[in-house]
């Protein structure tokens, strides 16, 4: 190319570059003297025919092309061909049965436990056939709507239906089998519950018999002890019955936290109306202090006190004893981690009441030897004290299990070995396993799967005769896209229904594991 400033001088320095004639001649680049000088046409013209000359004489040259599979756009459209369960097509389109006879069915692999597989549809035909039965969207949406209306007031009238239904019961009594519900206070936490607030309520009537009658003011903090128990297990008698309620779509994990949650309403009810007001007593004793009456029938009411107490607290310890050694774990690392909250709350309760009626005792029998009354309100704070402790550890133990707390380290290590010898597995990571309650556990981790493991657990149930078949028939790359999406699918299809297995297995072999998710790398 020449440029277009100064023609004649480029013309001239392109003809000594490119010439071949003058280097054969031998001249080499010698500066042109004398002759004539050749026009700017001629010039181009013989560096054209130099230019091309040597270019007629090259080879053809071979390049050999890569196929490639041009990349696909995925729109809404695409999401059309999405697979949707009977149930949901008939509760978000507005559809009969009878109307999805007509439509394609798949068989599936099933996500649930107790079956293998089931029947899905096209979201496309579901939708195309909620039009031809609805005419329009908008008749859709109307008819949508005036479902939405008729469930609310459907679920009103069964509220209402169930509240009279009980009324009929508590009126004629109930004749059916007792419930579930009714008979988890007959074994193990319940039956140790309702004991104690048997026992906790006598005592809490006799006590405030005595406290009218002596005016003291340990005493008074023995009553309102007992008073505070009472109502504190009543709250985990009414947790109890709420734990043992089915999962419903609101809580898909249950309602087992709720003895956790109700422990821990009982610890800051400990301390609110227990330890508050035995201070508020011992402190108004201490600055104003009254003579007390004769003591005989408080030291009587409180020796029953310590039996019946005494009492309750060996059940307490007997039934965690019983736990902690089913769950294979000592006694005191058991209740410090409160794996049972409802019966941990009976054992420090009848602990702190054993205490203090020791307490109340001392202090009620210095003030009859001396008859000084500071001592009694001097017993009035340290039951407040007591007290205290015992809800500030309750407050913190159910608060920690509330957060989510993981199970025993030998426990997840027995897990983690049973997924890291599966063939299929290469490795895992990021592994927890919390306790819910209730000896249920919840168990994740992120797995890597070994891709060939899995794809020859596909290949032996296959033909491999149709399969070469297949192979050699492939000549095109839209044939062989078609081969690899079909064969994909179903290696896709494998890998979850390894995921099955392996879940099936950790619940098998671990029964207190309830919910596993393993998430695929």
């Amino acid at each position: 190319m020449v440029p277009c400033g100064h023609p004649y001088i480029c013309a001239l320095n392109q003809v000594k570059l490119y010439s071949t004639n003058i280097q054969k001649e031998g001249q080499g680049s010698q500066t042109m003297k004398g002759g004539k000088v050749p026009t700017f046409d001629e010039t181009a013209e013989n560096i054209g025919a130099e230019l091309k000359a040597p270019l007629l004489k090259q080879e053809p040259l071979q390049v050999r092309v890569k196929a490639v599979l041009k990349k696909r756009e995925y729109g809404p459209k695409y999401t059309q061909n999405n697979f949707i369960t009977g149930v949901r097509a008939i509760n978000e389109f507005c559809l009969k049965s009878s109307d999805l006879e007509q439509l394609r069915k798949i068989r599936r692999r099933s996500p649930h436990e107790d079956t293998e597989s089931f029947t899905v549809y096209l979201r496309s035909d579901v939708e195309a056939k909620s039009l031809e039965v609805w005419g329009s969207p908008e008749a859709l949406a109307r008819e949508k709507k005036l479902r939405k209306e008729a469930e609310i007031e459907y679920r009103e009238r069964l509220f209402r239906n169930q509240k009279i239904l009980r009324e009929y019961k508590d009126f004629l009594g109930n004749t059916k089998p007792r419930s579930r519900m009714t008979s988890v206070f007959f074994k193990g936490p319940g039956k140790v519950v309702m004991f104690a607030i048997c026992i906790n309520g006598l005592n809490c009537f006799f006590k405030f018999l005595a406290w009218i009658y002596t005016g003291s003011a340990s005493m008074f903090s023995e009553a309102i002890h007992s008073l505070s128990d009472t109502c504190n297990q009543g709250l985990l008698a009414l947790g109890i019955s709420k734990s043992v309620q089915t999962p419903d779509p609101t809580h898909p994990y249950g309602f087992s936290n709720m003895r956790y949650i109700a422990s821990l309403i009982s610890g800051v009810g400990i301390f609110m109306m227990g330890a508050g007001l035995s201070w508020y007593h011992g402190v108004i004793g201490l600055l104003n202090p009254q003579p007390m009456e004769s003591l005989l029938w408080a030291y009587c009411i409180l020796a029953g006190s310590l039996v019946s107490e005494g009492a309750t607290l060996l059940v307490a310890i007997n039934e965690l004893r019983r736990s902690a050694r089913a769950k294979g774990m000592s006694f005191y690392k058991y209740v410090m981690e409160s794996r049972d909250p409802s019966t941990n709350v009976i054992l420090l309760e009848d602990t702190a009441a054993v205490l203090g009626v020791t307490i109340a005792a001392t202090c009620m029998g210095l003030t009859s030897i001396t008859g000084n009354p500071l001592y009694d309100s001097l017993g009035s704070l340290g039951v407040g004290t007591l007290l205290g402790v015992v809800s500030a550890f309750l407050i913190y133990t159910n608060t920690e299990a509330l957060l989510g707390r993981s199970i025993q380290p030998e426990q997840v290590q027995r897990l983690t070995e049973l997924l890291e010898n599966d063939p299929s597995v290469r490795a895992i990571h990021d592994v927890k396993a919390t306790d819910l309650g209730l000896g249920k556990v919840r168990f994740k981790a992120e797995v890597d799967f070994d891709g060939r493991v899995v794809t020859r657990s596909y290949l032996e149930k296959q033909d491999f005769d149709q399969m070469l078949q297949e192979i050699q028939e492939v000549k095109t790359p839209e044939e062989l896209e078609i081969f690899m999406l079909k064969h994909g699918e179903n290696i896709i299809d494998t890998l979850g229904a390894e995921v099955d297995r392996l879940e099936k297995e950790l619940k098998k072999r671990n029964p207190e594991v309830r919910h596993v998710d393993l998430e695929i790398l």
